[in-house]
């Protein structure tokens, strides 16, 4: 062989390598680097191990199961960072990256806050105002407050709280009278309004409510549900509780976002938060429907503790002293007005259905289980 053709061949070996590699590199997928997940650090306003703070650990749950792990929260107790009073200003201020409360919290920093879960509110309870908030303007109105109250925060209102207990008292109460003077724990505009039927009221975290009673510095307290109270000592300091109340008839959840933190955030995964909330909202009314009843029951029959349904004149001054309270903060306030005559044209027309439509539960449920609960 020649060096011209020596040459020859060699050049054709190299050509058919290279369009070989070539061939090869265009069939070969490409490989794409996985991009870290985005990981926000957030705090509830409740106890570890209350109810209420395992509900903020299903949301965040909740949101890395959607998001396919991309946006993981861990979701501290109060206390971690901050007292549970104080998570509003640390996730405004970027201390926190998201909170989890509920808004009537905040109403020492505008009262208008309070009207997102206290008092009658029109006779609508927890679902119908989150109807409000979803599709009667509601959410719109919120994020005007937040404005007035210079908060910088993105929040989502989500799940329905059940009723909540007028609370535990240390010894029985038959009529209005018997409010007097005492010292109850409650919060947001319950706190004006149980301060009109006589009562001496006072906010205070969750988790520092039992010891206030244990020690005497409260008479009496509210806190939530019969799952949350129960797991909180409740029971150990005080065994008259009283059910039905118009101070916290419609709560509902607030999850925060720092507003820097939440618009750096993908579009998909604005979305993803959103349509959390949504599905937790479902998820929570039915765990609670299973816990909340079971420790109710148990409450009353491994615990001691006497349920007692409020007395009608309590729960008709209850209706009045609101009467009071929003004439008042009306007056001083316009955004609670707004507010208010907003939560009003909705309440008439769906309350006004839902009692219509709705067939009663409690006449059925006696005609089923006419021996109550136990004995079914």
């Amino acid at each position: 062989m020649t060096n011209a053709t020596s040459k020859t061949a060699a050049k054709r070996r190299f050509l058919r390598t290279a369009a070989l590699v070539g061939v090869t590199a265009v069939a070969a997928p490409a490989v794409v680097r996985a991009q870290a997940p985005i990981a926000l650090r957030m705090q509830s306003a409740w106890p570890a191990k209350d109810i209420f703070h395992e509900f903020a650990t299903d949301y965040a749950k909740k949101v890395g199961e959607i998001s396919g792990g991309r946006l993981q929260i861990q979701m501290l107790p109060a206390g971690t960072v901050v007292g549970g009073l104080q998570v509003v200003e640390a996730v405004s201020s970027g201390t926190l990256d998201g909170g989890h409360a509920v808004p009537g919290f905040w109403f020492g920093k505008n009262t208008a806050f309070g009207l997102y879960g206290a008092g009658p509110n029109f006779g609508m309870d927890a679902n119908q105002l989150l109807g409000w908030i979803q599709h009667g303007g509601g959410d719109k109105l919120y994020a005007e407050i937040q404005a007035a109250a210079r908060l910088n925060i993105h929040s989502f209102m989500y799940g329905p709280v059940p009723t909540e207990p007028l609370g535990w008292f240390k010894k029985e109460i038959r009529t209005l009278a018997d409010l007097k003077g005492v010292k109850y724990r409650t919060a947001g505009l319950a706190v004006p309004m149980m301060a009109a039927l006589g009562m001496s009221p006072v906010q205070m975290a969750p988790g520092d409510i039992v010891p206030a009673l244990d020690r005497g510095v409260l008479d009496a307290a509210e806190f939530a549900n019969a799952t949350g109270d129960r797991l909180l000592g409740f029971p150990d300091v005080a065994k008259f509780y009283y059910q039905r109340s118009f101070h916290m008839a419609n709560n509902v959840f607030e999850l925060m976002v720092n507003s820097k933190r939440f618009e750096a955030l993908p579009a998909d995964l604005k979305s993803v938060m959103r349509v959390a909330a949504d599905a937790c909202s479902a998820e929570m009314s039915w765990k609670a429907m299973d816990r909340m009843s079971t420790d109710y029951i148990e409450l009353q029959t491994k615990q001691g503790v006497r349920a007692i349904k409020t007395p009608p004149a309590i729960l008709d001054a209850q209706l009045k002293a609101w009467d009071g309270v929003v004439q008042k903060f009306s007056g001083e306030n316009p955004l609670f007005a707004k507010v208010v005559d907003s939560q009003r044209t909705w309440a008439r027309r769906v309350v006004f259905w839902a009692d219509e439509v709705t067939v009663n539960s409690e006449m059925a449920y006696r005609h089923f289980f006419p021996r109550g609960p136990v004995a079914a």
